[in-house]
């Protein structure tokens, strides 16, 4: 058609239409699509929009990023002052420019722009401030394209956040903040008055200087305000009252490392890009971050004094996943020796035992151990790994319930070595920690003690996972949803980046830990978490009615370099972390010690939380032995019924309850080839191997040994010798003493008599006699050897060993 157009007209007429059409298309393109793209400020802001943390832009300006919300106040006072016609005009006040021209020509230099809002926004654009017709020219056009690309709102939003107010101050969101400490939409009408007649003259009229010039402007504008009837007489003379800004303030660092992690997440926002920039809308609770941080610093305080000088906390929101505090450090950047840029919440460390809860939960869910199972807690060595409990003490046996509520090792590493430590991995995997990331056998059994990495912010995000995960199936019947596990998230699910950015967030949704643990099994685990022994005066909570039950878990890594401590209630997680960046170990630095006295305290400000509710599905009734707490077998004469996860139909039978054969006074065993049936009594009995019993029974008087055998009877049934060290094939290194001399080995073993007298051979070279504490310290020469133990009715027991040379 426009071809057919012009084809019809003249010469003359054709170019004038194509004439016409170059400038509709340069008009058209004479502004680009996005304006503004100098680099602005990280900033986040709290839930209620206060602000925690600002960095100045990467050109040393502090520019928050655009903002199209405008304050009214603003509002008013700018277009009163700069452009009282800007909502009825096309981008130019012809009015504005006449009375600019008169008043220029009259006073034979220029007292007036005559510029509107619109004008000046292609001014900042185009960074040029000379005052020439041309540009003037230039502005005018540029204008009322801006104008009919933009609405009169966007206009004000771009002249907001782009206009200079002074030194290196860019924008009304900094302004309010450097010279008031307060976000725009708080602030009086002096204070924004005096906020909206600083772009007009920047350089002359700066806050802290020229307050004589300021004062003036500042009131002039009032006086408008008043007789435009915008603010009323009294609120003019209060307003004139209000003192003028001074010098810029510093910003709020309340948050710092969470900044930070928001600058390694989102590194392209630093351009004023609208589509891009933004401030972050997290999910932080400002009153809640000022009590965290003021919790940490008063036991940096005290830790100091022990050289320790890192502490760290979190908490989360179990129901949304909701970071509402966010502590990375202690934040004192004038104190080198502190290394407070360091966010330890996103730093790799060894978790100590806080992954235990993790693995007793798992074996739950698997049915193949129940919370009242008797774990071995003796002397152990798996390859060259040889687990130690805290207190190098042993126990013989403990319940897998209470092995965990005391974090013993050995128990743990014995539920491991049944688990298989590829299983484990593998479960770890799918929670969601992507700091273990080295093949299974790189951690082998080391890794329910400590022996891999995780970041605290991944196992918060675990240890929440696990309590939602229980809350919904709760509500749901027992019924699974994938989107019950996820990591943590400190933006708001509604803030724009989250829309923009949806795929990034997305992903922390890793749907992993669906259906890895069962609903009774995790119930049972929070309960066996409840038990642990609280510090100090904490451990007398359980007699006030007002303290509330919290599953938690502290962990310490291998030379005293972490102190951990995780908590949970059916509302919030805490995770707090203790120690130095430097990696360096301290005496005392334990989880329990540092970092467990902090996490009671945060918890004690938190509000109280129920505890959670108790399974009303997705389990049985089990009877299990009273001694040894396995599912109950015929041989055992006491029963107790415990509530368990339906998988644990498969677990084994108590294999410690047997029928023994007593003769009628009940003081000896028999057997058949010393006494007749007839005159037997039978009873049950609850008989541990003689490694596990020579432990147990020092903690528990009231077990019963295995009466002896009746003198005339052949006693072949029970294994009665045994060695506790060493192991099969144990390789083992005789250090030097302090003395200078060689060390020894103590070689153990125990025998179901006490009484018994033992003969211990090397290599079928007696070496010595023991008698009632079975322990013999030697020195054996570098190499392999055979250990041979002999008692006195000629059972024996062997055992292969070698010491290791000192080369090796």
């Amino acid at each position: 058609m426009v071809g057919q157009y012009l084809r019809n007209l003249s010469l003359f007429k054709k170019g004038m239409v194509l004439a016409f059409l170059l400038l509709v298309l340069i008009f058209r393109f004479s502004l680009p699509a996005i304006l503004f793209q100098a680099p602005t400020s990280f900033v986040i802001i709290d839930k209620e929009s206060n602000l925690l943390n600002a960095s100045i832009a990467d050109d040393g300006q502090w520019r928050f990023p655009y903002n199209q919300e405008v304050p009214q106040k603003f509002i008013s006072c700018i277009t009163t002052f700069e452009d009282k016609r800007f909502f009825y005009h096309p981008g130019i006040d012809p009015i504005a420019l006449f009375r600019a021209l008169k008043q220029n020509i009259t006073r034979s230099r220029t007292i007036s722009g005559g510029s509107t809002i619109s004008m000046q926004v292609v001014r900042l654009y185009k960074k040029n401030n000379r005052r020439t017709l041309w540009n003037k020219i230039a502005e005018s056009i540029l204008a009322i394209r801006l104008e009919c690309a933009y609405s009169k709102k966007s206009i004000l939003s771009l002249y907001a956040s782009n206009a200079p107010f002074g030194s290196n101050v860019v924008g009304l969101d900094a302004a309010a903040w450097r010279y008031f400490g307060r976000n725009p939409s708080q602030l009086s009408w002096g204070e924004m008055a005096a906020l909206a007649v600083l772009p007009n003259a920047p350089s002359l009229v700066h806050p802290g200087k020229n307050n004589t010039i300021l004062l003036k402007k500042r009131n002039e504008l009032l006086n408008k305000l008043l007789k435009n009837s915008i603010i009323d007489a009294s609120t003019c003379t209060l307003a004139k009252l209000e003192p003028l800004p001074g010098e810029p303030r510093i910003l709020p660092q309340l948050a710092p490392h969470l900044l930070n992690r928001f600058k390694k997440d989102f590194p392209y926002l630093k351009s004023a890009n609208p589509h891009l920039s933004t401030a972050a809308i997290t999910t932080i609770d400002l009153q809640l971050q000022k009590k965290v941080m003021s919790i940490l610093q008063t036991h940096h305080d005290a830790l100091l004094g022990n050289q320790i000088r890192n502490e760290a906390a979190i908490v989360v929101d179990i129901e949304t996943g909701h970071v509402l505090s966010y502590v990375g450090n202690i934040y004192n950047p004038a104190d080198n020796s502190l290394e407070s840029n360091v966010d330890v919440l996103a730093a790799r460390r060894s978790p100590g035992s806080t992954l235990k809860p993790l693995l007793y939960a798992s074996l739950l869910t698997e049915g193949t151990i129940l919370p009242t199972q008797l774990i071995p807690d003796i002397p152990t060595q798996i390859g060259g790994y040889t687990p130690k409990n805290f207190d190098l003490g042993y126990d013989g046996a403990v319940p897998a319930s209470k092995a965990l509520a005391r974090s013993l090792n050995i128990p743990a590493v014995k539920m491991l070595q049944q688990f298989k430590y590829q299983k484990f991995y593998d479960v770890l995997q799918r929670c969601g920690f992507t700091t273990i990331n080295n093949p299974a056998d790189f951690y082998g059994m080391s890794l329910i003690l400590g022996g891999c990495e995780v970041n605290p912010f991944e196992l918060a995000g675990v240890y929440s996972s696990m309590a939602r995960l229980y809350n919904h199936q709760a509500r749901n019947k027992n019924k699974w949803n994938k989107n019950d596990w996820f990591m943590p998230s400190y933006l708001q699910t509604g803030d724009r980046l989250t829309k923009k950015t949806g795929d990034k967030w997305d992903e922390n949704k890793l749907n992993f830990g669906t259906d890895i643990f069962d609903y009774t099994a995790l119930w049972q685990t929070f309960n066996a978490m409840n038990e642990v022994m609280r510090p100090g005066e904490e451990g007398l909570w359980n007699q006030f009615s007002s303290s509330q039950k919290i599953a938690w878990k502290t962990g310490t890594s291998f030379g005293f370099r972490d102190g951990w401590a995780v908590g949970l209630t059916s509302r919030f997680c805490v995770l707090v972390w203790v120690g130095n960046t430097t990696g360096e170990g301290r005496p005392g630095l334990t989880g329990i010690n540092t970092a467990a006295p902090i996490m009671f305290d945060i918890f004690r400000y938190l509000p109280g939380s129920n505890w959670f509710e108790s399974p009303n599905d997705g389990f049985i009734a089990l009877p299990v032995c009273k001694f040894s707490g396995y599912k109950a077998s015929g041989d055992c004469s006491e029963t107790d019924t415990i509530f368990a996860s339906e998988s644990a139909r498969v677990a084994g039978n108590c294999p410690y309850c047997r029928k023994i054969h007593l003769d009628k006074t009940g003081r000896y065993r028999v057997n058949e080839s010393c006494e007749t049936p007839m005159n037997m009594i039978h009873r049950a009995w609850f008989i541990l191997p003689p490694t596990i019993e020579f432990y147990y029974k020092q903690k528990h008087p009231e077990y019963k040994i295995l009466p002896s055998f009746k003198s005339d009877c052949i006693e072949k049934i029970y294994k009665v010798l045994e060695i506790i060290y060493p192991d099969e094939d144990s390789k083992i290194y005789v250090p030097i003493e302090i003395s200078g001399e060689k060390g020894r080995v103590v070689f153990s073993a125990t025998h179901k008599n006490s009484n018994e007298k033992l003969f211990w051979h090397i290599d079928n070279n007696f070496v010595g006699t023991t008698e009632h504490f079975h322990q013999l310290a030697l020195n054996p020469s570098p190499g392999k050897h055979l250990l041979t133990i002999v008692d006195e009715s000629g059972n024996s027991v062997s055992r292969k060993f070698e010491i290791l040379a000192k080369s090796k």
